[in-house]
């Protein structure tokens, strides 16, 4: 298809659609001549994942290019390769390691992870970016005298680790490589919105069903 076409397709203007190609988020179109380059189905999927991860995730133009980059760097290895793309999203700041609050956190987080047996993530706490998240939240319950801990959590927990068996079910049904990394980047920004709705929901149908309308 020509650039007019893969716009009418996508639903995205001509000028944006050159603007992605000039920041390197889409690759190159086959040249036809000098002025006309071709696109294909495989440009139509990479520019609903960057308007996906652009427009919902409100992920900068700057780290879209970086996430895209993991995705397409078939010389990694999966574990890898989905880390490293997920890893380059937007994440929250650094928790201040001198909080009283943030280190009983740690301490609650790495009992929970033991507790769990998660030995990868116990592994990676250094570096992992969800790891350093989840501190940062359970700090702040700690901050205003909730005092949840590694027993709390558990049960979130092992909610969430089936939620992460169905999340890599669903994404063992594409066939190709990249498609499988997109679909993960696409879980990440659109799955924890979905699933905070889902959350919602279920706490309005259950305070409805134990204390009623009033």
């Amino acid at each position: 298809m020509r650039l007019a076409e893969l716009s009418e397709h996508s639903g995205v203007s001509t000028a944006t659609i050159k603007y992605y190609l000039r920041e390197g988020l889409l690759p190159p179109g086959r040249q036809i001549n000098a002025t006309t380059a071709e696109y294909d189905e495989e440009h139509l999927r990479r520019l609903r994942l960057v308007r996906a991860m652009i427009q919902v995730g409100r992920v900068p133009v700057a780290k879209v290019r970086e996430v895209l980059g993991h995705v397409d760097d078939d010389s990694l290895g999966r574990s890898i390769r989905l880390g490293a793309a997920l890893w380059a999203l937007p994440q929250v700041p650094e928790p201040d390691e001198d909080d009283e609050y943030v280190r009983a956190a740690h301490q609650e987080v790495t009992t929970l992870l033991e507790r769990l047996g998660w030995e990868n993530a116990k592994q990676l706490t250094t570096i992992s970016p969800a790891y350093r998240s989840l501190v940062v939240a359970v700090a702040a319950f700690r901050r205003l005298g909730y005092e949840w801990g590694a027993e709390q959590l558990a049960p979130y927990a092992e909610l969430m680790h089936r939620t992460a068996v169905l999340d890599l079910d669903n994404l063992e049904t594409h066939p190709s490589e990249a498609e499988r990394v997109e679909f993960a980047i696409l879980g990440a920004i659109l799955n924890e919105p979905l699933l905070r709705s889902l959350h919602r929901l279920a706490q309005e149908e259950e305070s409805t069903r134990r204390y009623g309308f009033a």
